[in-house]
């Protein structure tokens, strides 16, 4: 079997909103969390999501993801419209196609770490690509945890499981919602890492909120989301050319 390089697969899509809108109530109550959003998350690239609080991202992070219904627009995944599924069918979508992480850890405290990495799988009947989950745990330093319990790993090592579940069914694309958000800044710097090096050396596609102008730093490409619209983009973000960009943002708000 071939694979294509990495460099090739990076102008495919992995996932595709078009003119997504998610509205809340109605009237005077109504709430638009997204307006007529149109963006493109491409293979073998990490995106960072940002955006002030109530801007819409980790509203468009649900919609993207199958977690969340949207009001109008359309979804795809691969080639795989969201809007046209049923539930049992975007079940097994999210299941087979797509990998989370989020900032609570959702371990499961009686499992393994080897068996908390293998669960979704296991529920699926599905046995593991071996040499891949080796690969995997190898990348994110677990080896000599997999026989621990959650609650004899550090929060940092939690993660890594966490990270380690995601990659281990080679998902189409991974969602993370604020990953780093229950870490210090060490460990949330190793987690961090660990996704940006799944995604040059393994070609796994990420998308991850965050407010933190360091861990966008970690990706590719960040969207700014402002009032539920993208408002701007950055490639090779830095984290003080984000969070300047972030307070162009804030000093707006405050005069608009």
């Amino acid at each position: 079997m071939t694979t294509t390089p990495i460099a090739h697969r990076a102008t495919a899509v992995a996932a595709r909103a078009t003119d997504l809108s998610k509205v809340y109530g109605q009237g005077e109550t109504q709430v638009v969390a997204l307006d007529h959003v149109s963006v493109d998350f491409r293979q073998a690239e990490f995106t960072a999501i940002m955006g002030p609080s109530g801007s819409g991202k980790s509203t468009l992070m649900h919609c993207v993801a199958g977690l969340d219904s949207f009001s109008s627009g359309s979804v795809r995944i691969g080639d795989t419209e969201l809007g046209s599924l049923k539930d049992k069918q975007l079940t097994q979508l999210r299941r087979d196609k797509i990998g989370f992480i989020f900032q609570a850890f959702n371990l499961l405290p009686t499992l393994t770490a080897q068996e908390n990495i293998t669960l979704p799988m296991d529920i699926a009947g599905r046995k593991p690509d071996q040499e891949w989950l080796q690969r995997v745990i190898d990348m994110v330093g677990l080896r000599d945890r997999l026989s621990h319990r959650p609650t004899q790993l550090s929060g940092g090592q939690q993660q890594r499981v966490a990270v380690a579940r995601a990659l281990a069914s080679r998902p189409e694309i991974i969602f993370g919602d604020e990953p780093t958000g229950n870490l210090d800044s060490r460990s949330g710097a190793e987690v961090l890492g660990f996704l940006r090096n799944s995604v040059r050396e393994l070609g796994q596609t990420v998308v991850m909120v965050t407010h933190d102008p360091v861990a966008a730093s970690y990706a590719d490409r960040v969207i700014f989301l402002a009032d539920g619209a993208i408002v701007d983009e950055m490639h090779n973000p830095s984290a003080d050319g984000v969070l300047d960009r972030m307070k162009a943002f804030d000093a707006k708000g405050r005069t608009s």
